[in-house]
């Protein structure tokens, strides 16, 4: 008799080896805050495929580029995103808000590095058991899983195998060390955490494909270019405010008193959260545009002297940023950051310095479109 492919498959299969993904915790690697890019970054380092660091390891000797991060955040757009709903709403900068089409930057992330993927959203799954089966599958072909949520909120992680023939997830999610949001985490000798009962917390996957001719770099890097326009220059997808059109909803809500008139501290500790995640958005984000436009500028040289132009417009932007968390008493998110930021005069110096980010962004974008045209 034919076995069905649940009874016919491994009770236990795990990659070892694919390396960690979280938040900046000090070190030689520069910090990769954005679950996606990261976790991306680190499946194509386990597949032997990465353009490397230059800061912890030697890059690519087939590819100029320095930093497998840097280009997956430029590629899918997300190095030149901002996002705010009106309020306070801790997933502002939720990737799949980026585009109308939430697949999208997933499609040019892995068209940019030359695999094939599949997203697979919960809605489209017929049961638990599909994802399960997706998952099974792809691990037996060497090739880890991108799922989101598993653990916490329902950001990007890595599943890098399964034990009880999927009953139970292995793998690294940026949360898995922080109990008061993940709560107690079962862990491997490795570190990879084991999660049983995943699926109601599992969002969606993402399943890597077979390697495939990837796009000439020059096709590449107009692409980046005109997907931080798109990204900019869209002030609205959902209900959400975005790119240009983000900051200045940033500003105006900091500047609603009624919101802070209040001595809940939870709730002023929660603004304070929802505030830091898009101070370190645009700290982070563009300072990865400022450290990969030169990249482009090497190879483009008709566009180089307004690239470089912008990448000095992102670097001020990241500047800007570590400004505003000087104005709250530095980097941190304790109580006493909280009650500096409720403060009238200090959200009202804030704001200012967010709008001056947001001019320098739309002076990048503007030497980008005119780079574009060169």
């Amino acid at each position: 008799m034919e076995r069905s492919e649940s009874s016919a498959r491994a009770a236990r299969f795990v990659l070892e080896g694919v390396p960690r993904v979280h938040f900046y915790e000090g070190g030689k690697r520069c910090p990769e805050d954005s679950p996606f890019p990261s976790s991306l970054r680190a499946c194509l380092e386990y597949m032997g495929d990465s353009y490397g660091c230059d800061h912890i390891s030697t890059p690519s000797p087939v590819c100029e580029l320095s930093c497998t991060y840097a280009y997956i955040m430029c590629t899918c757009g997300y190095a030149f995103w901002l996002g705010w709903k009106s309020g306070w709403h801790p997933d502002n900068n939720d990737i799949f808000s980026m585009f109308a089409d939430k697949a999208e930057p997933f499609r040019l992330a892995f068209e940019a590095v030359g695999y094939a993927h599949e997203l697979i959203l919960k809605q489209d799954a017929h049961d638990d058991e599909y994802f399960r089966n997706r998952i099974v599958e792809s691990i037996g072909r060497r090739h880890p899983v991108l799922a989101f949520g598993v653990i916490g909120p329902p950001e990007c992680c890595i599943i890098t195998g399964y034990d009880a023939k999927g009953d139970i997830l292995v793998g690294w999610n940026f949360f898995q060390n922080i109990p008061e949001i993940s709560g107690p985490v079962e862990k491997e000798p490795s570190g990879y955490f084991r999660v049983q009962h995943w699926f109601p917390s599992t969002s969606s996957l993402i399943i890597i494909g077979e390697k495939q001719e990837r796009l000439p770099m020059t096709e590449i890097f107009r692409k980046i270019l005109k997907t931080g326009v798109h990204v900019a220059r869209t002030p609205e997808v959902d209900g959400r405010q975005g790119g240009l059109a983000a900051y200045v909803a940033w500003a105006d809500q900091l500047l609603r008193d009624e919101d802070f008139s209040t001595d809940d501290l939870a709730s002023l500790r929660e603004r304070h959260m929802i505030h830091d995640d898009a101070v370190g958005m645009v700290a982070e984000a563009r300072w990865y545009a400022s450290v990969f436009l030169p990249q482009i500028a090497r190879h483009e040289p008709a566009m180089a002297e307004k690239l470089l132009a912008a990448a000095s417009c992102y670097a001020a932007e990241h500047d800007l940023m570590w400004k505003v968390w000087r104005l709250v008493g530095g980097i941190g998110r304790d109580e006493a950051k909280a009650k500096k930021f409720a403060e009238t005069a200090i959200r009202r110096m804030i704001a200012e310095v967010i709008l001056q980010a947001r001019d320098r962004d739309a002076e990048a974008v503007e030497l980008i479109e005119e780079a574009l045209s060169s």
